[in-house]
């Protein structure tokens, strides 16, 4: 039998154990992949009601605004959920770099056939 999340019109997160979703980040005029965070029902609720993208940090075990220290905000312009409801999809507004590295993306380096990472020139930071 089929999930009914799967055909339904209601937004129904499917949470992992841990209470999280995956939710991937992308700039809404260029499309380019930001980053990719976690969000539980919190983040969710504070992201819908306040337009500002908010995550769980699974390492610091906390809940937080992005760009609350640096500035570098995201303003939420729609949230799009897959066919599961188990992986958000965030079209962003970003106001400065996503990465807490100053650079655009977090996706900034390319993985080589030796292991080797080569750095992006289109992702430079500052």
């Amino acid at each position: 039998m089929a999930d009914p999340r799967d055909t339904t019109d209601r937004f129904l997160p499917r949470f992992d154990a841990a209470g999280l979703v995956t939710a991937i980040v992308v700039d809404v005029d260029t499309r380019a992949l930001l980053m990719v965070a976690h969000m539980n029902a919190e983040a969710i609720r504070l992201t819908r009601e306040t337009g500002q993208a908010h995550f769980w940090s699974r390492s610091r075990s906390a809940l937080w605004r992005k760009g609350e220290t640096s500035g570098n905000g995201l303003s939420l312009v729609e949230m799009r959920v897959d066919c599961d409801q188990d992986a958000l999809l965030l079209v962003v507004r970003p106001a400065g770099p996503a990465c807490h590295t100053g650079r655009r993306s977090c996706f900034y380096r390319r993985v080589e056939r030796d292991g080797s990472l080569t750095f992006l020139e289109n992702d430079a930071q500052g």
